[in-house]
């Protein structure tokens, strides 16, 4: 299902095509933005790169701050506040201070999985969560984007709780357009890898990473030829900026374009962390991953991924070593790797 437009899309005012590169040569379009999720793996990083542009953030997520590991780092940030909230609560959007130019709703399941075991909470974070963040937008007159994924497409019913909602905040959005006039947007992200991305949580990149640095086997889904769309989160993060400066109503795709395949992933995983742990193949059947059409982002943004995999693999594998390394200061067992740690001081970031 593709949700229809009200409006064409508008290029943005000259010089803002680099505003968020990771040297940004001119100020944001916001002077306050509120980031639902922020302390999540993407709202993380987008709360961050918001703070560097000057841009003053409400992160708005239920996990409670000493629990939010990925701000952790922005706590003290004057410019940074965490407000624990359940933005699919009655009332919610009157406990938002505000004023916020920018609403940035990605307030979602992290994935599929979770989605299907709590399909309720995705249920409601994509109607009731969704319904109070445009509520805060109207009142604002803020911009805003809906963070929605690959998976939003399709007939309804087939993906379970996950797809379906995330449909569900697509026409919520859509509506919201026609009915008030208003300036929001749809961004669809696929897969994004890098730094912060928990190793428990069943996603392809730690999961492969976790069984290098434990000497499992690194296992590759059917004959390793699958070529998943995988976008560094840097470049994830410029995209979704650029689609929020815009006044783009119609869905963007923002996501990895390369052909590498999941059995050359893994090999630069093994090479990366100089583990010796076997390759093995499945050789299960795997249905071929949606691809995004990034000709619209690249178009009327300029955008495109930059990052290569050697560069995006070395800072993931160094954040999970840097993880590792501190549970084993707090008392674990598990040792780093030598060659992984050459790896991490030999990078400049």
């Amino acid at each position: 299902m593709r949700p229809p437009t009200s409006r064409h899309p508008r290029p943005r005012p000259p010089g803002t095509e680099a505003m968020f590169s990771m040297a940004p040569v001119a100020p944001p379009p916001w002077r306050r933005a509120m980031v639902t999720a922020g302390a999540g793996f993407l709202g993380s990083h987008l709360c961050e790169r918001l703070l560097d542009a000057g841009v003053e953030v409400d992160c708005v997520d239920d996990l409670p701050l000493a629990a939010a590991h990925d701000i952790a780092h922005l706590a003290d940030h004057p410019r940074f506040r965490h407000l624990e909230r359940n933005l699919a609560r009655p009332g919610v959007p009157g406990t938002l201070p505000g004023p916020y130019d920018l609403v940035l709703h990605l307030a979602c399941l992290a994935s599929a999985a979770g989605s299907r075991q709590r399909p309720l909470d995705a249920l409601d974070t994509a109607s009731l969560g969704t319904r109070n963040a445009l509520a805060v937008a109207a009142r604002d007159g803020a911009r805003f984007l809906l963070a929605s994924t690959c998976h939003a497409e399709g007939a309804p019913g087939r993906g379970g709780a996950d797809d379906d909602s995330r449909r569900f905040a697509e026409t919520l959005t859509t509506a919201f357009v026609s009915a008030e006039e208003a300036d929001a947007g749809i961004v669809r992200v696929f897969p994004t890898y890098g730094p912060r991305m928990g190793p428990g949580d069943g996603l392809m990149i730690p999961e492969l990473i976790r069984q290098a640095l434990d000497g499992e086997p690194v296992t590759v889904p059917g004959d390793g030829s699958l070529a998943p769309s995988l976008a560094y989160v840097d470049d994830t993060v410029d995209g979704v900026l650029l689609v929020a400066a815009s006044r783009s109503v119609r869905p963007v795709d923002i996501g990895g374009d390369d052909g590498t395949t999941v059995a050359e992933i893994a090999r630069k995983v093994l090479a990366l962390t100089g583990s010796d742990a076997p390759l093995r193949h499945t050789g299960a059947d795997v249905p071929e991953p949606p691809r995004p059409l990034t000709g619209f982002a690249h178009e009327l943004f300029g955008w495109t991924p930059r990052t290569d995999w050697d560069d995006g693999l070395k800072r993931t594998i160094a954040d999970q070593v840097d993880r590792r390394a501190a549970a084993r200061c707090e008392g674990g067992r598990r040792s780093v790797p030598e060659a992984v740690r050459g790896t991490r001081h030999a990078c400049s970031w």
